[in-house]
C-alpha cells in the first residue's frame, strides 16, 4: 500500500474593512491612550463600543469615555501562547469591565501564574509604547492596587486629529493537510514524471486529480490510469493581479487543461508563449523544472488547435 502523504499548510491573507465613525474613534481614542464607549438606549455604557444597540439593534452614536482600569469580571489562564497572541509567557485571559462601563472588554492580563488571578481583582491597561490605532495599542492589562476610579463616564465628541478609518487584520490558518490514498498516489507519479488518473467502475470515466471516488456515480475508485502528458486548454483567464510570494511576473495565464485520456480538466499555468495568444483548444504538454515533483507549467506543443467539439463536454 503506498504512503499517504501530510504536509503542513498555511493559508494567509489580510482582511481590510472600513471602519464607520464609532468604531474609528474607538481605535483613534486607544491611539491617544483614550478608552471610548458607546451609550446604549438603555442607558449601558458599552465597551468596546458597538455600532448598533445590543438590545434594540437601534443605531449608537453617543460616544463617552470610561477609563483604563477595571475589574476582572471573569478570566481563563493561558499556559502555552501561541504566535500572534498579547504576550509570549503564559497569562491569562480576562474579561475586564472598565471603570465607567457595564460591558467587559476581552484582553490578556500579565500575571505571573493562576494564583495571582482572581474575579474582582482590579486591573489597569498597559499602553504600547508604539501605538497606531488597533486593540493591540493595549499591549495587555496588569494588577492595580489602586481604588476604583469615577464610575460615571464623561461624554466625548470621538473627535480625534488623524482619525483611523480602515483596520487592516491578517488571518492565517495553520494546519497539517493530508490529501488521501488516490491524491497521494497522484503526487507519487507527478514526481516521476507521470500523470495518473482513476477510472470509474460504473460510467468509466477517468478523473484527474483523482479523488478516491467518481464525483458523478459516487462509488469508489481505484482502477489507475496514466494519462497525458499532453493536453487541451479548454478555458482560461489572465492574471492581473501579483500574488504575494509568487515570483511570476504578471500578465500570465492559468487555464483548464483537458489532459489526453481524462475526463475532468484540471488548472495549471501556461508558459512559453505570449498571454494573448492563449487560446481554447490551444495543444500544451508540461515542463518540470530540475528536481521539481510537478509541473511548473504548460507550454505548447506546436500541434494544430484540437477542434472544439473534442472537448466542448469539459468546459
Amino acid at each position: 500500500m503506498p504512503e499517504v502523504l501530510t504536509a503542513p499548510l498555511v493559508v494567509e491573507f489580510p482582511f481590510t474593512r472600513s471602519l464607520g465613525p464609532v468604531l474609528s474613534a474607538f481605535l483613534t481614542g486607544l491611539r491617544e491612550r483614550t478608552v471610548l464607549g458607546v451609550r446604549a438606549g438603555d442607558g449601558r455604557v458599552v465597551v468596546p463600543p458597538t455600532e448598533y444597540d445590543p438590545v434594540t439593534a437601534e443605531e449608537l452614536r453617543e460616544l463617552v469615555e470610561v477609563g483604563s482600569s477595571g475589574t476582572v469580571t471573569t478570566w481563563a489562564w493561558n499556559p502555552a501562547p501561541r504566535r500572534g497572541q498579547p504576550l509570549v509567557t503564559p497569562f491569562a485571559w480576562v474579561l475586564v469591565r472598565l471603570d465607567g462601563a457595564d460591558t467587559a472588554l476581552l484582553h490578556a492580563l500579565d500575571a505571573p501564574d493562576p494564583d495571582a488571578v482572581r474575579i474582582g481583582m482590579r486591573v489597569r491597561v498597559r499602553w504600547a509604547a508604539e501605538r497606531t490605532g488597533a486593540i493591540t495599542d493595549i499591549a495587555c492589562f496588569e494588577p492595580d492596587d489602586g481604588p476604583a476610579g469615577d464610575a460615571r463616564p464623561a461624554g466625548h465628541s470621538g473627535e480625534f486629529a488623524d482619525p483611523v478609518t480602515t483596520l487592516t487584520a491578517p488571518a492565517r490558518l495553520d494546519y497539517t493537510y493530508a490529501p488521501g490514498r488516490a491524491q497521494s498516489r497522484y503526487l507519487q507519479a507527478l514526481a516521476g514524471h507521470r500523470t495518473v488518473g482513476e477510472r470509474c467502475p460504473s460510467c468509466h470515466k477517468v478523473y484527474v486529480p483523482p479523488r478516491g471516488a467518481c464525483p458523478t456515480c459516487g462509488v469508489a475508485t481505484g482502477t489507475q490510469v496514466e494519462v497525458g502528458p499532453r493536453g487541451t486548454v479548454t478555458t482560461f483567464c489572465i492574471v492581473n493581479i501579483k500574488a504575494k510570494n509568487l515570483d511570476i511576473e504578471v500578465p500570465y495565464v492559468y487555464a483548464h487543461i483537458a489532459l489526453d485520456g481524462a475526463d475532468l480538466a484540471l488548472h495549471a499555468r501556461i508558459g512559453g508563449i505570449p498571454y494573448d495568444q492563449v487560446r481554447m483548444g490551444l495543444r500544451v504538454e508540461p515542463v518540470w523544472t530540475e528536481g521539481g515533483r510537478f509541473p511548473d507549467h504548460y507550454r505548447p506543443t506546436g500541434e494544430p488547435d484540437a477542434d472544439y467539439d473534442s472537448y466542448k463536454e469539459l468546459i
